[in-house]
Formats: structure tokens, C-alpha cells, sequence
């Protein structure tokens, strides 16, 4: 893989981690990570080992995920390409990775090791404030998600992670926006059972709201699905991301 293609005028759209750099600081910082590739599911940051690589995903598509003491995997945030994990690997003390990330397509990393990462943050300092701003905004999907959990019905909380993923997963196709996800993932990301979650499913398929394939949800009015719910219980984001659809 050349390492010519890992430079500023390639990077992801919307890449947060290189915002207010220099072009040359840009082509720096990616010189100094190695590319490496990862097959679907395959895990890249395993949760409690030591958190000693940072990670930008440069091609594909991750996710973070939680196994609970019993052995219970939880899906969390999906990464699309532009994102980082690893962050602890930024910290001087020894710490260890929250959680862990896997592979869900053939996807390409750009891969800095502890030190190396470290260096670049005190030598370009926006860095570290764009790391920042990334992990603000990971604490805030949680405490969305929390929020959702405690307060929210299961019929909204469906609704929840389909407009929610929309933005980031999902492909604009002929008749809507396309997402990559199976019944027992939305179970999983919603809290419910794959049960209430085919009977809901259902009920907005009858209802014109989405169409349910062999592995992909098409999400063909959101405005509709948006009315099957209690509008006022989605999260601002959310919201907003329909309005824009009608």
C-alpha cells in the first residue's frame, strides 16, 4: 500500500483529528502512522489490555463494543471513516483500552503508537484539543443512550438508533437511505428483546415507514416513522435530522 495515499489532500471528509492544521502538519502526522488492514470481524483494540496504539479509521466501517462479566457483547458507536479510537493511548500513565473495536468491513487504519502520538500532540497542539472535542462528543451520545434507556419506551428507543445511525451508516439509495443492520443488532442497540423488535419492525413496514431486508433496514420515510413515535421524547439530533428530510 503506498504511503502517498495517507496525505492531507486524501484524508475522510470531516476528518476531526486534523482540524486546524497546517497542510505540511497534516502530512506529518499521517507519515509518522503505519496502514493496516483489518477483515470484518476483526479486533482491532481489545477492552481492558493495555491501551498502547491510537487509530484513525482511514477506509471502511467499526464499531465499539462492550462483553459484559457474563459474556454478553453490547454493540455501542459505529466508526465511520475519519474517526479515531484508542484515545488512551494519548495518556502518559499506563492505561488500558475502555472498550473494544472490531472490523464490520474490509477497513484500513492508520496505526501511531503510544509514544509517537504523544510527541505529535505536544508538537502540533490542536491535536490534543481535537481529541478532546471527540471524546466530549462520545459522552454525549452515551448520555443520550443512557437517557433513552431509563425514559424512553421500546418503540422510541427503535426509532432512536434508526434516525440516530442514519446520518453516519447509512446510504442514500433509490427509495430512501439503505443501513447495514440486522434485527438483533437493533435489539441489541435499543435494549429490547429481537421479538419486540421484529413485531415493531413490522408495524412500520405495514405503515410505509421502512422496508426490512436480508440484512439491511431501508429507511424509506423518515417523517413517517418520526410520527409512529412520541416526537417529543427523540433527541434534539435526531429530530432535527428529520425535519430536513421533509
Amino acid at each position: 500500500m503506498a504511503l502517498l495515499e495517507f496525505r492531507a489532500g486524501n484524508a475522510p471528509p470531516n476528518t476531526e483529528l486534523i482540524k486546524g492544521l497546517q497542510r505540511r502538519e497534516i502530512d506529518v502526522v499521517l507519515s509518522a502512522a503505519k496502514p493496516r488492514q483489518y477483515s470484518p470481524k476483526s479486533v482491532m483494540t481489545h477492552q481492558r489490555e493495555r491501551a498502547d496504539h491510537f487509530f484513525l479509521l482511514w477506509k471502511g466501517r467499526a464499531r465499539f463494543f462492550f462483553e459484559t462479566h457474563n459474556g454478553r457483547k453490547i454493540n455501542l458507536v459505529w466508526i465511520t471513516p475519519g474517526n479515531i479510537f484508542g484515545e488512551m493511548a494519548l495518556l502518559r500513565s499506563p492505561s488500558d483500552y475502555l472498550v473494544s473495536t472490531e472490523a464490520v468491513e474490509d477497513s484500513t487504519v492508520l496505526v501511531w503508537d503510544g509514544p509517537t502520538i504523544r510527541d505529535l500532540a505536544r508538537r502540533f497542539a490542536p491535536l490534543l484539543g481535537n481529541v478532546f472535542l471527540i471524546c466530549v462528543e462520545y459522552l454525549s451520545w452515551y448520555v443520550g443512550t443512557h437517557c433513552a434507556l431509563v425514559s424512553q419506551t421500546a418503540r422510541d428507543r427503535l426509532a432512536y438508533i434508526l434516525l440516530g445511525y442514519a446520518p453516519s451508516i447509512g446510504q442514500k439509495v433509490p427509495g430512501g437511505i439503505e443501513l447495514d443492520l440486522t434485527n438483533e443488532e437493533l435489539a441489541n442497540a435499543a435494549n429490547i428483546t429481537p421479538y419486540t423488535t421484529s413485531r415493531i419492525i413490522t408495524e412500520w413496514e405495514k405503515a410505509g415507514a421502512i422496508c426490512k431486508r436480508r440484512r439491511k433496514v431501508l429507511l424509506r420515510s423518515p417523517e413517517k416513522l418520526f410520527r409512529r413515535v412520541s416526537p417529543s421524547r427523540l433527541p434534539q439530533r435526531e429530530a432535527e435530522m428529520v425535519s430536513r428530510q421533509q
